[in-house]
């Protein structure tokens, strides 16, 4: 065991504060990496201030998490000392049920091993959780995961903005390569903040006409300068009005409570609304704006391992990355309270050396 230093909410209703965790030495499968950088995701404060409920206290946020390899199990071979590797959501899973035997570990059917706010997995039986052993996430300088659950940051994207990558990146890349884009498909993003930047980047880059769908008119230029084609926003009801019928696909990254029927009003004929962003109070849907054009309201949550990999070497490919601002770790309550204004362009990232 070593000590490592972190920091941490100690309640629902305390500042996140220096705080020290016990890493183990990794097990036989098992990677130790030394954390460089840790994206800041708007999730991190739903659960460090037990807005979904269920918060696990200490906890120590963080899930998107780049280091580079300090220690490895002695049946590792897949990767090396010194190399790029990232974490995201989660760390660990059943393996056993037919989601993680298909490669979709982050539905496994008796629940995904969170990153950090969650358990580890009783050893003797996969599919329970072990309540003494709660996981801890990336805002500490080490974390110690089993390489199955590792990821490759390719040479060609910096490492502080592939963080972001490893939820806000794979969180709408997954729901556009599911529900298959293509070229010449029109998508709309609903909210552009650290997922909806992401999802304006990937969709362009797979070829799709892309409008932004934004309350705040001063977007504009960053959504034509994130690769959208179009922008409207819609604190002006008209907007809704001239939309209506006009997209394929809807990326929804709002959190925020928001009328779901005005934006699917806006899907085509067969057309998909996807949501990614998880409301803290339940929305209502009218089944008639989905019956009258056979539209579909579908959700989608992260990516497998596999297609987590995907998606990095397809920005590694396509030159996307995180647009980010690089904060130390003790400006993380400053920086939630800047989010939680939509202040910041589009992510914070965390650089791990100011807590050594």
């Amino acid at each position: 065991m070593s000590s490592t230093p972190a920091y941490a909410a100690l309640s629902a209703t305390s500042p996140l504060a220096p705080f020290t965790i016990e890493r183990r030495e990794p097990g036989p499968r098992e990677v130790l990496i030394d954390i460089l950088y840790c994206g800041v995701c708007h999730s991190d404060i739903h659960q460090a201030r037990d807005g979904w409920g269920g918060s696990v206290f200490p906890m120590v946020p963080g899930h998107e998490i780049v280091g580079r390899v300090a220690k490895l199990g002695s049946e590792v071979t897949a990767f090396k000392l010194g190399e790029a590797v990232g974490v995201g959501c989660f760390v660990d899973s059943c393996r056993q049920c037919p989601s993680c035997e298909a490669g979709e570990q982050q539905y496994c059917d008796f629940g995904m091993t969170g990153t950090y706010n969650s358990f580890e997995r009783d050893h003797a039986d996969r599919r329970r959780q072990d309540r003494t052993r709660p996981t801890y996430g990336g805002y500490s300088t080490q974390i110690v995961v089993d390489a199955g659950y590792l990821l490759r940051i390719p040479d060609s994207i910096p490492l502080d903005r592939a963080a972001p990558l490893l939820c806000a990146g794979i969180t709408t890349y997954s729901p556009l390569k599911h529900f298959g884009v293509k070229p010449g498909d029109r998508v709309a993003v609903v909210g552009l903040g650290g997922l909806g930047h992401m999802g304006v980047k990937l969709a362009a880059a797979m070829g799709a006409h892309v409008t932004v769908l934004s309350t705040s008119e001063s977007k504009r230029a960053d959504a034509l300068a994130l690769g959208a084609q179009d922008f409207a926003a819609t604190r002006d009801g008209e907007v809704f009005k001239k939309l209506a019928g006009q997209f394929d696909y809807i990326l929804d990254t709002v959190s925020a409570e928001h009328d779901y029927n005005a934006y699917l009003n806006l899907l085509k004929l067969d057309g998909t609304m996807v949501l990614l962003g998880l409301p803290e109070a339940p929305e209502s849907v009218a089944a008639g704006v989905l019956i009258r054009k056979r539209r579909r309201l579908a959700g989608s949550m992260i990516g497998g391992i596999a297609e987590t990999q995907e998606m990095l070497d397809f920005c590694a490919a396509h030159g996307v990355a995180s647009d980010i601002e690089v904060i130390r770790m003790d400006q993380i309550n400053e920086a939630y309270e800047r989010m939680l204004k939509s202040d910041v362009r589009y992510r914070f990232v965390i650089d791990l050396a100011s807590l050594k």
